[in-house]
């Protein structure tokens, strides 16, 4: 009977977001201020010795710090001055190449990008690419097992090995709960990848960003609020049932951690007992994440993913490259109004439609360009903490 009224609901939004303005006005709730301190008296709170970069930079160039594209050579990253790259194990494969690019880009932009992997350990390990020494990484579960001392010293390699080829975010650790509303293991748990069903283990999670941090890698925790569904979320619409109270639970360990982990990665689920949307379009959810820290960097998961797409578009049979224009540009200003910062994408023509398409909204409206520079500037800040802006 529940299913059938899941089904329901996801029919009805199908239906609802066929026009290109039909989804409904979102009522953006203004981001914290971002101000550290009464005295700063700068844009959105940035450094002072920010400001004569920030003064510098067209309202396209901060749009463009807002998107985080799947690697590409480095000609065209410099073209686009895109805000970050996404690498894949295929592309460590080729060392030398991977590394020149890098390079390149890092001694050519004017801003240096962030260069993000999934490196988790266990069934997702990209670094296993560089040396056969990393093919068995300890995931997540195994980690748990370990002391505090033993994670750190182990982030703290892997983190230098990421380091030495150049990349300096890692999309990890994993918080998704071990186990779902009814007290079964969870897809995440089965996969090894969760570090827990809540809050005991943060000190241990703490030990694997401390480790990283000392190697110049910093974290994402992932995948707001809680991925508990069965569903793969990146090839098909995803529905969770959680009660809100179990919810509550698996947010708690993302907000007992805000303050060591500069960057949250949404979900692409939807947590109906909230909302028929996915959690990266839904503006009660994202603003979940924005309260834990309002300098944390907000970041979606592939919004080329397939789920994401058909949602947007409300049909469930979505083709790679032949996606409607108006559906694209429907997909980026949902993202946008919800409150996200970065948006990863891992198409790279699309990308740069991406920038343009922010850009151009920010011409339509103070509210669209200062939606922008919030989110440019908590990226330039995370940038600058984390020492990639020297």
């Amino acid at each position: 009977m529940f299913l059938k009224r899941v089904a329901t609901i996801f029919f009805a939004a199908f239906a609802f977001v066929q026009a290109e303005d039909s989804l409904p006005e979102i009522q953006f709730v203004p981001l914290n201020s971002l101000t550290e301190s009464l005295e700063e008296e700068t844009p959105y709170g940035l450094p002072r010795e920010l400001m004569p970069l920030w003064d510098s930079l067209t309202i396209k160039q901060k749009a463009a710090q807002m998107v985080m594209v799947y690697m590409t050579p480095a000609d065209f990253m410099l073209k686009n001055e895109f805000g970050g790259y996404l690498v894949m194990k295929t592309h460590l494969k080729h060392l030398d190449k991977f590394r020149e690019n890098i390079r390149t880009v890092n001694d050519s932009m004017l801003i240096p990008p962030l260069v993000a992997t999934d490196q988790e350990g266990g069934l997702v390990n990209r670094i296993a690419a560089i040396d056969t020494k990393w093919e068995r990484t300890p995931s997540a579960k195994q980690m748990r097992t370990m002391s505090e001392d033993s994670i750190q010293a182990l982030a703290r390699d892997i983190g230098a090995a990421l380091n030495e080829v150049g990349i300096n975010l890692n999309l990890a650790p994993v918080l998704d709960p071990a186990k779902d509303s009814h007290g079964k293991h969870s897809f995440m748990e089965e996969s090894k990848r969760s570090w827990g069903e809540d809050t005991t283990n943060a000190s241990k999670v703490r030990a694997f960003v401390k480790g990283m941090q000392e190697s110049n890698v910093a974290c994402v925790s992932k995948h707001f609020p809680g991925y508990d569904s069965w569903s793969n979320s990146d090839h098909q619409i995803a529905v969770s049932s959680t009660p809100k109270a179990k919810m509550a639970k698996n947010v708690e360990f993302f907000k007992t951690l805000a303050g060591d982990i500069p960057v949250t990665m949404m979900s692409s689920v939807s947590f109906v007992r909230i909302s028929s949307r996915p959690a990266v379009f839904e503006p009660k959810i994202v603003k979940m994440a924005r309260d834990m820290s309002p300098e944390t960097v907000i970041l979606t998961d592939d919004l080329w993913g397939v789920s994401l797409r058909a949602w947007v578009s409300g049909n469930e049979r979505v083709r790679s490259k032949n996606y409607p224009a108006k559906d694209f540009r429907k997909l980026v200003r949902t993202a946008l109004m919800a409150g996200n910062d970065m948006f990863m994408i891992t198409y790279p023509q699309k990308a740069v439609e991406m920038v343009n398409y922010l850009a151009a909204l920010s011409k339509q409206s103070k509210y669209y360009q200062q939606r922008i520079e919030e989110s440019a500037a908590r990226i330039l800040k995370m940038k600058y903490r984390a020492g990639i802006i020297k």
